[in-house]
């Protein structure tokens, strides 16, 4: 018994099924064709008794059904005989009805028994052949062509979800429809601007666009026109698709949103006319917002990659897209926001003024962002005092938004495993290292001999960096295993607006500083400098073919920026030989630079790799007490620069072993 008012029990309310209907129709024909064949456990005979029964003559007639089943009939006297009584008083027994059912093998046989026996007894038997066909042989005819009709209702019920229609007739034909999630009055979505740390410059040109859709009148009565259309553009998690959910809690007009997949479907047309609908529903709600996220999946250039035939399904519901977004009678005010990280693959109509008339860049944030940020994900966390944001943020350049988010839960997931009561500093830190350089490896089996070589390696990069003047700074230096790495330096690069040839320079010759201390003190090198090798080449190979940072080669770079070739080398063989000479010349004088710098520091050098050995992680304040203060330090101003250069992750500019 429930405890509601009247205490009645609650019943569980009958659900109607579509099964149901299934069922009850199977339990029929199971009925009909019992009743049509009566008991037919009773009614077979065997060999013997229908001998018995022939030559009695109590036989009228027999039919043989598909030369498999003689179906028998008696006379009207043998009805009244007493040893048939059971079968003529059953309930399934109708008057003309066969009275019994005798499985005869053969056929021919069978014939020449029941004629042999006619002739011998001179019997009045009527003996016909008859083709028949019960529904349970009608039904396994077209048994393949139901179970494919089966699953075909089933794959649409899937594809169509749970709505478009009521049953699976409804839900078939909801195929084509949208399946943009809607955002109204109805559904109100928290995330405001205020959420939404950093990004000022595409917060402004989005929340244009907010106060166009709330107070249009401001800007048509100067003759201006509603945009039809804006483009986030930007790495991964730089809030492209965060800053969309803001427009949707800011704007108060209808919002919809999907994914650009949610068009592609294995059907022709549906992507099209998911489209259509998607628009048909925006201007029954005008005015509102349309965003689609990861647009490359439908926008990417036509003609390319034509060799399937998916391709052409995916044109059209392109073609339909660049209709409904200017054409004729797309007057309604219906915005598109659209995001994506790979605009160089879009289509140049869907970009071009008219569609998307505004192309927002949504860069990785700089310092100040970043603090920003680190300022909304920490607010959620219970903090020690000692946590310093504005230090965080100087430690992560190149983070991204969600790597920002994903090191504050780290630094929470670590204080936990360590069972503290807040978070500390030394915590976050220790989340960066994890995200930077992997998953420390403290039980790694290295000998002796291996660990001297890596501390002198790192001991190199720590004492070349902290000599030149426009080499990153040093932050940290461990020969703890962590990741793929045995070693690692940990630098603060500036963020700068433009590089010069010397500080990209100095950083090469900071990078092959390890190299040159295992020359110094071994006599010998490892392979412990691949990663250094790799990144000095791709740095020097960038300052002689892209930048034209080298006087032999000139003023001239041989990077398409368009991508256009990537398979064809855009200078001569002769060419080619000059700039492999110029990338060996340039690394070697580096080298050579970082061998001298070495020699002349050998002793505060070995001081810094035994204290290395010692304790496994040193610090800056570590290199202060025994180099002093960097010859170059100079104080930085209080003026923050905004800066994009430098936007590789901190894994850059690590020196791994």
């Amino acid at each position: 018994m429930s405890d509601n008012k009247d205490n009645k029990p609650n019943i569980p309310k009958f659900k109607f099924s579509s099964y149901w209907i299934y069922g009850a129709i199977f339990i029929v024909i199971i009925a009909i064709q019992f009743f049509n064949s009566g008991d037919l456990a009773s009614k077979s005979i065997s060999k013997n008794k229908f001998d018995e029964i022939l030559y009695d003559n109590d036989i009228k007639k027999i039919t043989v059904i598909n030369k498999d089943v003689a179906q028998i009939y008696l006379t009207d006297e043998a009805l009244k005989k007493a040893k048939y009584k059971k079968q003529t008083s059953s309930a399934f027994y109708r008057p003309g009805s066969p009275v019994f059912e005798y499985n005869f093998g053969d056929h021919r046989t069978f014939e020449q028994s029941v004629n042999k026996a006619k002739e011998s007894k001179n019997l009045l038997v009527d003996l016909e052949n008859k083709e028949q066909t019960s529904i349970f042989d009608a039904i396994l005819g077209f048994l393949p062509f139901i179970i494919l009709i089966l699953i075909w209702i089933f794959f649409m019920r899937r594809m169509s979800g749970a709505g478009g229609g009521s049953g699976a007739g409804g839900q078939i034909f909801s195929i084509g429809k949208s399946k943009a999630k809607l955002f109204d009055e109805n559904t109100k979505v928290k995330t405001t601007f205020e959420n939404v740390a950093g990004l000022e410059g595409a917060k402004e040109e989005v929340q244009e666009i907010v106060d166009f859709l709330k107070s249009p009148e401001k800007y048509m009565s100067l003759g201006g026109k509603i945009p039809k259309g804006a483009l986030l553009v930007g790495p991964p998690g730089t809030g492209k698709t965060l800053l969309a959910k803001a427009v949707a809690g800011e704007a108060g007009v209808p919002f919809f949103s999907l994914s650009g997949s949610d068009f592609v479907e294995m059907f022709v047309g549906v992507g099209a006319s998911r489209v259509r609908d998607l628009f048909k529903q925006a201007q029954q709600k005008s005015p509102s917002i349309i965003f689609i996220d990861e647009i490359d999946a439908i926008g990417r250039a036509r003609g390319k990659n034509s060799m399937t035939g998916g391709n052409d399904e995916r044109e059209n519901t392109l073609n339909q897209l660049l209709t409904e977004m200017d054409g004729f009678g797309t007057d309604t005010n219906v915005i598109v926001l659209a995001a994506t990280n790979r605009a160089d693959v879009l289509d140049k109509a869907l970009m071009r003024a008219g569609r998307f008339d505004r192309q927002i860049y949504v860069d990785l944030p700089d310092i100040r962002e970043r603090q920003e940020i680190f300022e909304v994900h920490i607010k959620p966390l219970k903090l020690a005092d000692n946590v310093n944001v504005e230090f965080l943020a100087q430690q992560t350049p190149g983070f991204s938004g969600a790597d920002i988010a994903n090191m504050c839960n780290e630094a929470a997931l670590i204080a936990a495993r360590k069972s503290k009561k807040s978070i500390e500093h030394q915590d976050f830190l220790d989340a960066v290292d994890r995200i930077v350089g992997g998953l420390e490896k403290k039980n790694k089996v290295i000998t002796p001999k291996e660990k001297k070589v890596i501390a002198y390696h790192e001991a190199g990069h720590a004492t070349v960096s902290w000599m030149l003047e426009h080499a990153a700074p040093l932050v940290k230096v461990t020969i703890v295993p962590r990741g793929q790495s045995l070693g690692a330096a940990w630098y603060l690069p500036a963020e700068r607006m433009i590089v010069q040839t010397e500080q990209m320079l100095d950083e090469m010759c900071a990078t092959l500083g390890g190299r040159a201390a295992e020359k110094i003190i071994f006599d010998k090198i490892s392979t412990g400098a691949l990663s250094d090798l790799e990144k000095v080449t791709k740095q020097a190979r960038a300052m002689v073919t892209v930048y034209g940072l080298n006087d032999e080669v000139g003023n001239v770079t041989y990077y398409d920026s368009s991508g256009n070739d990537a398979f064809v080398k855009p200078y001569s063989e002769e060419t080619g030989k000059k700039i492999d000479k110029e990338i060996s010349k340039m690394i070697e004088f580096q080298y050579q630079r970082a061998v001298d710098l070495l020699e002349k520091n050998k002793e505060k050098l070995t001081v810094l790799a035994e204290l290395l050995l010692e304790k496994e992680v040193i610090f800056k304040d570590d290199l202060q007490k025994i180099f002093g203060e960097r010859p170059f330090e100079k104080e930085e101003e209080a003026e923050v620069v905004e800066t994009t250069e430098a936007k590789e992750l901190p894994k850059d500019k690590i020196s791994e072993e």
